[in-house]
């Protein structure tokens, strides 16, 4: 079994919440990750709470590592210039290691000149001010996180956790993914192109949920649905029901249908081997034509090609 090193960097001002969330997801990955955690100097670490963390490894642990996830820092900790010990430590980590940034942390990469025309994310609320501060970065704030492998980014918090998910998934496939995310209680994909930032309006009085249509599509999604199916079964009109969608998920229904059926596609890519076009009947769309087109608009590859990746993987 391959099991991967995984060392967390953390710098003073670090979030402890997100600081934690590497150890939590791939420590639950069946012992496939060995996560570490460091500091520029290896001494202790001031966070953005009220307690300081005491690290067991110095940055020379950075050298050792296949993943390096660098952890978030308070926005008042947020420079265009790396301080010197950090640059250091990011000057021991090998060429071609996989890096992870969660929430701010891209901040620290990008100073450093590692994201220089690559595609990167961020928290939406800093993301003004990182754009001023690194116009060389081509940064979408709009999504949880980004691969533009062998770097990683991600938004805030939360996100931390969808890509920590990401990256099992992309090492070990769905089901161990789907385990993970079982074991902490979370949900088990977010896909990376949803919009991280939805503005929940207070709900009108007595106001009905579209969760149970929602729970109601994931059982059926090889059949034709409809728009008109779907406000029937919320007992809405289609008008409301689509105004009410879109306040709860931040998509319109036919796009989050069209999401779900790629996440099912992509699941029996990896654990089945069913043709092109029977995953494609499956999970509602048309034709195998169909199925690769949204597959390559969603993450850029072939049925084929995402299916030999995780064979090999396997």
């Amino acid at each position: 079994m391959r099991r991967e090193r995984v060392v967390v960097l953390a710098l003073d001002g670090v979030y402890p919440f997100e600081l934690g969330i590497p150890s939590r997801i791939l420590g639950a990955a069946d012992g496939r990750y060995e996560v570490l955690t460091c500091s520029a100097d290896g001494g202790p670490v001031r966070t953005n709470a009220d307690f300081g963390v005491t690290v067991e490894h110095g940055p020379e642990v950075l050298a050792t590592a296949g993943t390096v996830v660098i952890a978030p820092v308070a926005p008042d900790r947020l420079t265009d210039e790396v301080p010197g010990e950090v640059l250091a430590a990011l000057a021991l980590i090998r060429p071609g290691t996989r890096i992870v940034s969660i929430c701010t942390g891209a901040f620290v990469l990008a100073a450093a000149g590692l994201l220089d025309g690559r595609r990167a994310t961020t928290h939406w609320q800093v993301a003004d001010r990182f754009r001023t501060m690194f116009p060389l970065v081509d940064l979408d704030p709009d999504v949880l996180f980004v691969d533009d492998h062998p770097f990683l980014t991600s938004a805030g918090a939360a996100s931390g956790v969808d890509i920590c998910l990401h990256l099992v998934r992309k090492d070990h496939g769905s089901r161990l993914a789907n385990t993970v995310a079982r074991r902490c209680v979370v949900p088990p994909f977010r896909d990376g192109g949803q919009a991280q930032y939805i503005e929940q309006p207070v709900p009108e009085q007595g106001a009905a949920s579209t969760a149970a249509t929602r729970a109601w599509i994931l059982e059926r999604l090889g059949d034709p649905i409809t728009l008109a199916d779907l406000a029937g079964h919320a007992r809405m009109s289609q008008r409301t029901f689509a105004r009410r969608f879109h306040d709860e998920v931040g998509l319109s229904p036919g796009r989050w249908l069209i999401q779900q059926r790629v996440a099912r596609a992509r699941h029996l890519l990896e654990s089945s081997d069913l043709t092109v076009d029977q995953i494609a009947g499956r999970v509602g769309f048309a034709t195998g034509a169909s199925l690769r087109q949204h597959l390559h608009a969603a993450i850029g590859v072939s049925p084929q090609a995402y299916r030999r990746t995780f064979q090999t993987a396997r």
